[in-house]
């Protein structure tokens, strides 16, 4: 199987990347990418499948309908970049399809599912926000599709900001058995993106990247260690994946989108227990200082060692 794939690779139907049933190994989840401008619509037709919308860049405009007689236009604020703070973002339930028109990038979540949802249109000022670990693991997460925040059947979705010279997703853990209470059962899709950083000015020669890296589990066998720019997407199946790093100079920014099978719509996970002892580490050291990068939220700061998404 192939896990890594960069921006293009998945090309399909006017969308920049595909990732869904049709791509080899995948069940659970899915993602589609691209950039709109113009006069450009892409649909999103009716299924056994909940969405959520996400603007990247820019700000778009969805007309959906859901087959129980509600019909809209919802109108996404968006932002500059990913590195802007939260934006708007659409909750599309089971049987519902959509119009998706705009100006920049856009990334839709997916998960294949049966039970149907009301639509929720989340705003960016809703989003719960949130400042992570501390010191170089510092990073930023934007939580408007966990289970705290939304209501949904399958999906689990998140984004991550890391500023350069910091490390995300970790230490590594992982998500791919069933122990209830301790460990949930989950597919991941990470999207990347990388930007020069806040504050710099470089030339125009620059060529922005982080770096990823997975390895094996007892449920699995998988390896990437991987240069990561944006647009390019990694699988993670099964197996421990951390650290996600941003390159001196460069910011990195990744969206989680996971689902698994399990009944419970739950975010449970194991650290390597090789690295786990790094969490206590954060304790008294401070957040990095270049965060929230954004001037609306009020971020609340967790250093939760057992915090489900504290390993972003």
């Amino acid at each position: 199987m192939q896990w890594m794939y960069e921006q293009g690779d998945l090309s399909r139907d006017g969308w920049e990347s595909v990732v869904d049933g049709a791509t080899e190994g995948w069940q659970h989840t899915g993602l589609r990418v691209a950039e709109l401008s113009g006069d450009d619509e892409l649909g999103l037709p009716a299924g056994a499948v909940e969405r959520i919308v996400i603007p990247l860049a820019g700000s778009f405009s969805v007309q959906w309908s859901d087959g129980e007689g509600n019909a809209d236009t919802a109108v996404l604020d968006g932002r500059a970049s990913v590195f802007d703070g939260p934006t708007d973002v659409l909750y599309l339930g089971v049987g519902a399809a959509g119009t998706l028109r705009g100006s920049g990038r856009v990334a839709v979540a997916e998960a294949p599912a049966s039970t149907a949802l009301p639509t929720r249109h989340v705003r960016a000022d809703e989003v719960p926000v949130e400042l992570r670990g501390a010191g170089r693991s510092s990073r930023q997460v934007h939580n408007f599709g966990t289970p705290d925040a939304l209501d949904a059947a399958k999906l689990i979705v998140c984004e991550v900001v890391t500023p350069a010279e910091n490390w995300s997703s970790y230490p590594a853990h992982k998500h791919d058995e069933s122990v209830p209470g301790e460990e949930s059962l989950l597919e991941e899709i990470y999207y990347f993106e990388s930007a020069v950083s806040k504050g710099l000015t470089a030339p125009a020669s620059a060529d922005p990247f982080g770096m990823f890296a997975t390895y094996s589990s007892p449920a699995g066998e998988i390896d990437i260690t991987a240069i990561v720019r944006t647009g390019d997407i990694a699988l993670v199946p099964f197996g421990y994946h951390g650290p996600a790093v941003a390159a001196p100079g460069y910011d990195l920014y990744y969206l989680n989108v996971m689902a698994g099978p399990d009944d419970e719509r739950v975010w449970h996970i194991s650290d390597d227990p090789a690295h786990a002892w790094i969490r206590q580490s954060w304790v008294g050291q401070e957040v990095d200082p270049r965060l929230p990068y954004t001037a609306d939220a009020a971020p609340h700061h967790s250093n939760d060692s057992i915090d489900a998404e504290g390993r972003q």
